[in-house]
């Protein structure tokens, strides 16, 4: 965290120190209680990187520094302090104690040799019983202080979590890439054998498709970072044809999962406007995301239905279903649904290919049943 650094040094000093009565604090003090101040404080010396109170101390007085500099710092974490403010010659430390009686709420450290005026907190609240200037002085000090480390506190935080924004957006990806980069890596297998020219050639037509894949998610990632609408090339497209197409380019990380898929009804044979590499990629999301839910092995079931103006198409899987803590934020980014590495950006973008179609994504929950999902696109 950016330290607090304050070095206000007065023109009015002693033998080289800084005078009590000389300080902004005390500077305004009528005679009298500037001669009470002087009886009640005492000088000590702290040597370099010697405490003068740990947090969780008990607040028995003020410190005002005569000469040298010191850290104020609190515990973030085990083992770890961190430094949120330097004081220097002049500046006053450890009046919140002081006023709430509490115990200290951080510690302080001498960075250098360094000379301290220590004032009692019961002549200091004497003090400011007599002399409301001087407990207002000591507030608006206290306020201003308050603000500038709310100020580096919220900077901080707000970096903090532009970080974690970046390492989640970034395991989302990596996360998203296996699945084509495993078929990939299976189709090469299968292209390095001694095996028939077909073979080898379904071999290099899925290492195409999973490396267009690859690249199609690419660009739907930058995109949806950008808050733009990616390109759409709508082209009529038979329906029941692009349904096949999906299955086949999943089927080896179905039949690797012990993955079945069946249909309640046959695909319609209709056709649709469809942007068929975004579409496949909407569709494919939701078909690992039950694979990834469904570790065992299990069953993802389409059904269809063609209304007056539109194709509805529901995938079913037999996993656990959706979690009733997400279910309202499914389709924000970074809420996780079954996926012990994901991170739900994957749905984000789903609905935003499904919305782009001017269709419908939705999902539902049902006892004893998988999750559900419903995705409606129209009729030309």
């Amino acid at each position: 965290m950016q330290c607090a650094l304050r070095d206000r040094l007065f023109s009015f000093k002693l033998g080289g120190m800084v005078a009590l009565e000389t300080t902004e604090l005390f500077c305004g003090l009528p005679p009298g209680e500037q001669e009470f101040l002087k009886n009640i404080a005492d000088l000590k010396r702290f040597a370099a990187g010697q405490v003068i109170f740990r947090e969780g101390d008990l607040g028995d007085c003020l410190y005002v520094i005569a000469e040298g500099r010191v850290q104020i710092s609190v515990v973030l974490e085990p083992q770890k302090q961190q430094i949120i403010s330097r004081f220097g010659p002049g500046d006053f430390f450890g009046e919140m104690a002081v006023l709430d009686n509490s115990p200290r709420s951080a510690s302080a450290i001498a960075e250098v040799e360094t000379q301290l005026w220590h004032i009692p907190r019961k002549g200091l609240l004497l003090l400011l019983e007599r002399l409301p200037e001087l407990a207002f002085g000591l507030m608006r000090e206290f306020s201003q202080r308050l603000r500038e480390f709310n100020h580096h506190y919220v900077r901080e935080v707000l970096q903090a979590e532009r970080l974690a924004l970046v390492g989640r957006f970034a395991r989302s990806i990596v996360h998203d890439f296996k699945n084509p980069l495993a078929i990939i890596s299976l189709a090469a297998d299968m292209g390095a054998l001694e095996a028939s020219p077909e073979l080898r050639k379904l071999a290099r037509d899925r290492v195409r498709k999973q490396v267009d894949r690859l690249n199609g998610m690419i660009c739907e990632l930058l995109e949806f970072t950008r808050g733009t609408q990616a390109a759409m090339v709508r082209v009529l497209a038979d329906y029941s044809v692009f349904i096949a197409q999906l299955i086949e380019e999943n089927q080896m990380a179905l039949d690797e999962k012990s993955v079945t898929v069946s249909f309640d009804n046959p695909p319609p044979a209709v056709r649709l406007l469809l942007d068929c590499r975004r579409l496949n990629h909407a569709f494919a999301n939701l078909i690992h995301n039950a694979i990834e839910a469904m570790p065992n092995g299990g069953k993802i079931v389409f059904r269809f239905s063609v209304r007056q103006k539109e194709v509805v198409t529901e995938i079913e899987d037999t996993g656990p279903g959706i979690d009733p803590q997400i279910a309202g934020s499914l389709f924000e980014p970074f809420a996780t649904f079954a996926k012990s590495g994901g991170t739900g950006l994957g749905l984000s973008i789903c609905q935003r290919i499904i919305h782009d179609h001017h269709g419908q994504i939705q999902a539902r929950q049902e006892p004893g049943r998988g999750a559900i999902f419903s995705i409606t696109l129209p009729l030309p």
